[in-house]
């Protein structure tokens, strides 16, 4: 018997369940098919939700609840002594929420579940057959076959994914790090600071808490570097803690140990017919930086509108394809800084790391630098191409501007766009032109007073980018552009 659904998702990680809960909130029937049984807080990696993440949940309505499981720290330490500010973010969010990636699971499945998706738990993708209709899955569960039938497929199963090697995508790309060990710890002696890490010659560790008196620790010893089947022994990852900290913390029991490795790999195109890939199964890349898990959510933000425009028919020409051309570039650009960090933080010779702190300190001193650096590590300073002649905000990330009339209850942007529908924001009272046509594809929201907007008229996507803009003065050219515009961007068909 073969199920029927608009899109099947392979992979229940943070990725796959953003993208389901964003698929079901617009009504799209979706299901999540995920091989474990069920998630352990031993596969948390992720510790770092940076404040570009935050802003999507808050547009979801999840951020705060999160922030209240974890510590916030409103600066990034690199290699012990260097840090970069982000106490000047243009965001609600002016820090980084430290709190363990199975807190952001947790939230965004019971997501999922309210919103009416279904997931799949012990189901192994096995295969595919796509056609210029749909795509055929096959999947088992406990030796029993399975066979969905979806419009479209999303692999989000990570960076052994089994959907990226059914479409026959390459992975190219290299080991960047080798023989990283993960050791879960009591600590009885603690640091003082919520987030801990450092690089010496001898290798680099890194220290995070996840809250109920448990901590993750990273650790590289650059003078034993074996494959990830060696045992670790955890006097290993204490003499790392020494050589990077002057002190183990008083490091006590261990629950669970591991080792494993890092590589820089991304794929060609996100896209293949009918079938997208999303976080770790497109891009990969070292834990420097803490964007792994972040870069993956963002992904899934930015293709759930699409694909939900695309099942319910109205989503413009090229749409879909969109995807790629704006995450890839993206998947890229963070491939190339946090292999710059990893690469600084695995600096031997004494002058290099001395250099390192020196000109990396002068440097994060200028008030341009570090904002530049903030805005990369966390997401704010992401943008998205423009076509030739737009407004110059457009691609441009919206900023979370007061409201005074969006809705019954929206007082600022990422509010509104918990609606999941475009919001077209102006000075004006009224919007320029009627909206019926669009019917809930697109809201209209006046700014504050006081508010600093990048446009007499801007319309923000539901992913937090802006779509369109205009300075335009005059009502009858304004309104004339406007109805152009939500023709391009979300389609006058009904």
């Amino acid at each position: 018997m073969t199920t029927h659904t608009d899109v099947v998702i392979v992979g229940a990680g943070p990725t796959g369940l953003l993208l389901a809960g964003d698929l079901a909130a617009r009504g799209v029937a979706c299901t999540v098919l995920e091989r474990r049984g069920e998630q352990t807080a031993n596969t948390t990696r992720a510790f770092a939700v940076h404040a570009r993440t935050l802003e999507q949940l808050d547009a979801r309505g999840l951020a705060d609840e999160l922030i209240a499981t974890g510590a916030t720290v409103d600066e990034f330490r690199l290699f012990g002594k260097l840090a970069v500010s982000l106490s000047d973010l243009p965001s609600r969010f002016r820090f980084v929420l430290i709190t363990p990636q199975n807190n952001v699971e947790r939230l965004l499945e019971r997501r999922v579940l309210k919103a009416g998706a279904r997931i799949l738990r012990g189901v192994r993708f096995t295969g595919l057959a796509q056609d210029t209709d749909g795509v055929d899955v096959h999947a088992d569960a406990a030796d029993v076959e399975t066979h969905l039938r979806a419009s479209y497929l999303v692999g989000t199963d990570g960076v052994r994914s089994a959907v990226r090697e059914a479409v026959g995508l390459p992975y190219p790309g290299s080991r960047v790090v080798k023989s990283l060990m993960l050791a879960d710890v009591r600590l009885h002696e603690p640091p003082s600071e919520i987030l801990t890490v450092n690089g010496v010659a001898e290798g680099f560790a890194f220290v995070a808490p996840f809250g109920d008196g448990w901590y993750r620790v990273f650790a590289f010893d650059r003078a034993k570097q074996v494959d990830d089947s060696e045992p670790v022994d955890l006097e290993e990852v204490r003499a790392v803690m020494r050589y990077a900290f002057g002190t183990d913390f008083a490091m006590g029991e261990s629950r669970w140990v591991s080792r494993f490795h890092s590589d820089e790999r991304q794929v060609p195109r996100y896209r293949v017919g009918r079938v997208f890939l999303a976080g770790d199964a497109a891009h990969c890349h070292s834990p420097a930086g803490g964007q792994g898990m972040n870069t993956g959510l963002q992904d899934a933000a930015n293709l759930g509108w699409k694909l939900a425009a695309a099942v319910q028919g109205w989503a413009p020409r090229g749409l879909l394809d969109s995807y790629n051309d704006e995450r890839h570039p993206v998947g890229k650009m963070v491939l190339r800084s946090s292999g710059a960090l990893v690469r600084m933080a695995l600096v031997k010779p004494y002058l290099a790391r001395m250099a390192r702190v020196v000109v990396g300190g002068a440097a994060l001193r200028i008030p341009a630098v570090n904002h530049r650096a903030a805005g990369t590590v966390t997401g704010i300073g992401i943008s998205y191409g423009r076509p030739h002649g737009a407004h110059r905000s457009v691609g441009t990330r919206a900023d979370d501007v007061e409201l005074t009339g969006a809705g019954e209850s929206a007082t600022r942007l990422y509010e509104a766009l918990r609606t999941g529908a475009f919001v077209l924001v102006g000075r004006e009272a009224e919007a320029p032109v009627p909206l019926d046509a669009w019917k809930s594809r697109v809201e209209y929201a006046t700014a504050a007073t006081d508010a600093h907007t990048p446009a007499a008229l801007a319309l923000v996507r539901p992913d937090g980018y802006i779509a369109w803009a205009s300075d335009e003065g005059d009502s009858t050219a304004r309104a004339a552009m406007v109805n152009a515009a939500l023709a391009e961007v979300c389609s006058s068909g009904q």
